[in-house]
């Protein structure tokens, strides 16, 4: 098994597995490899170092995730940035200020995607009307997702009906392998 490094022309950067090279260039050269974000097939391979799992790399990726993990805790748990005052040099701010991993932020919006797939009924082209439904009392409340225009989505919160758009990747639309 071939796990490869990837990128989109948009810059996204995801994983591919394949059984062996010559699977991936099939793949390629049929446009069946796209981006997991954008659905982009301009797919490009990048550079990747091989990784064997010994007994020292094992310790070092302990040692990593508790470095991480005391990270993790100094941030604050609204995820917020560090406030900062006028008077503070701007270096001082920027050693304060985290900095936004693209990857990083690809993945949490990988997760958050998957949870709202995960844990809402897709009601497809009915948004607007099962949203009015439950709002007025018709049917039981229950976490919904699906399409509205943009015309049905003002018109739900004008009549005090609270939706959020989410863009979703389209390969999160159908069967995910």
């Amino acid at each position: 098994m071939k796990v490869l490094n990837l990128r989109c022309s948009a810059e996204h950067h995801f994983e591919g597995w394949f059984g062996s090279q010559a699977d991936y260039l099939a793949q390629i050269e049929k446009n069946l490899v796209a981006c997991p974000l954008c659905g982009d097939t301009q797919v490009q391979r990048m550079p990747s170092a091989p990784h064997v799992v010994t007994s020292h790399s094992r310790a070092e990726t302990t040692a990593h995730e508790s470095a991480e993990a005391q990270r993790a805790a100094s941030v604050p748990a609204s995820g917020g940035g560090v406030a900062h005052s006028p008077s503070e040099p701007a270096a001082q701010q920027n050693a304060l200020t985290p900095q936004l991993d693209p990857q990083a932020l690809q993945a949490a919006w990988m997760q958050a995607v998957q949870h709202v797939i995960k844990h809402t009924d897709d009601v497809g082209p009915r948004f607007a009307e099962e949203a009015r439904r439950m709002h007025y009392g018709e049917v039981e409340e229950r976490p919904i997702r699906g399409q509205a225009t943009p015309v049905e989505a003002r018109s739900l919160r004008e009549e005090g009906i609270e939706v959020a758009s989410l863009p979703m990747p389209a390969a999160m639309k159908g069967p995910v392998q």
